[in-house]
This record gives structure tokens, C-alpha cells and sequence, in this order.
């Protein structure tokens, strides 16, 4: 592995653990000529598993685009990298585990608002809107609407 600061190719490990609920080892890492830090993660390579999209077309499932969609929607919110990384580990492993090599993009955006919705509700809502395309201000009430009669019940 290759520093990212010195760009020499001799380090040490220096811990690992497993990260994302088992499906990735995570490796701190110490550069033995520049002395400095960094993680590295391994993850099993996937069979490529395309995300249907809503006009039809087809691109590669990617974490990473879950990750920027999580990062906006959490936003100046209490919910650290951790929680992050364990909500795109639980959609992960629902997309491989019941689909072998295509997913509607509306079952993928389904199980993340499903996620942030037990993990942060202003997180949902703001994926919300932009996954739903919300146009006005009825179309965040609409979505609203059955939290906030389900906070109701629960008092």
C-alpha cells in the first residue's frame, strides 16, 4: 500500500478491525519513512449489480453515490460517519443479499429513507425532497403527513 502522503510503498499495520457490520476490514495504517497515519478499508468485491434507473437507463451500484445523497441529506445534523456508514452497510446487504444483478432505483431510495427515517427525521425528509423531486410546499406535507400521525398515536 502506498502512502498517501510520501507516496513510498512501505508501512506497517498497525490495527484491524472489522467495519461495516462484517462486510469491510478497516487497517490503520503507519508510513515507516515519513511516520504518519492513515486508514485503509477492504471490502469483498461485489458482483456488479446495475441500478435501473427511473428514464431506464442502467449505471453501477455505487456506495459512494449513496454516500454524497446521505452526506447532503445529514447535513449539519447530529449523526456522525459511523451511523453513515452503517446505514449504506444495511442497504448494501439488502441490495446483495435479494438482488442478483439489477435494481429498480425506487426500491434503493426506499430502503435509505427507510433508514434515515429510524435514524434522523429531518435527514428524511431533506433526502426526501430531492429523491421525490418535491416541487412545493404540499409535497412536504404529504410526505410529513404519516410521521406526524404516527407521533400522534404513539402519545
Amino acid at each position: 500500500m502506498r502512502c498517501p502522503f510520501c507516496r513510498l510503498d512501505n508501512d506497517r499495520v498497525i490495527d484491524s478491525r472489522a467495519s461495516e457490520d462484517g462486510f469491510a476490514i478497516r487497517r490503520r495504517r503507519e508510513c515507516l519513512n515519513c511516520k504518519r497515519r492513515y486508514t485503509t478499508y477492504e471490502r469483498l468485491d461485489e458482483m456488479a449489480i446495475k441500478v435501473v434507473k427511473k428514464k431506464g437507463e442502467r449505471e453501477p451500484f455505487s456506495r459512494d453515490k449513496i454516500r454524497q445523497g446521505l452526506a447532503r441529506a445529514c447535513w449539519k445534523r447530529p449523526i456522525s460517519d459511523e451511523q453513515i456508514d452503517s446505514v449504506i452497510a444495511r442497504v448494501e446487504t439488502e441490495i446483495y443479499a435479494n438482488f442478483e444483478s439489477e435494481v429498480e432505483s425506487e426500491h434503493l431510495g426506499g430502503l435509505v429513507m427507510q433508514c434515515l427515517g429510524e435514524l434522523d427525521e429531518v435527514a428524511f425528509v431533506r433526502f426526501a425532497s430531492v429523491y421525490r423531486e418535491f416541487t412545493d410546499v404540499r409535497d412536504f406535507v404529504d410526505e410529513l403527513q404519516p410521521m406526524l400521525q404516527q407521533q400522534q398515536n404513539g402519545k
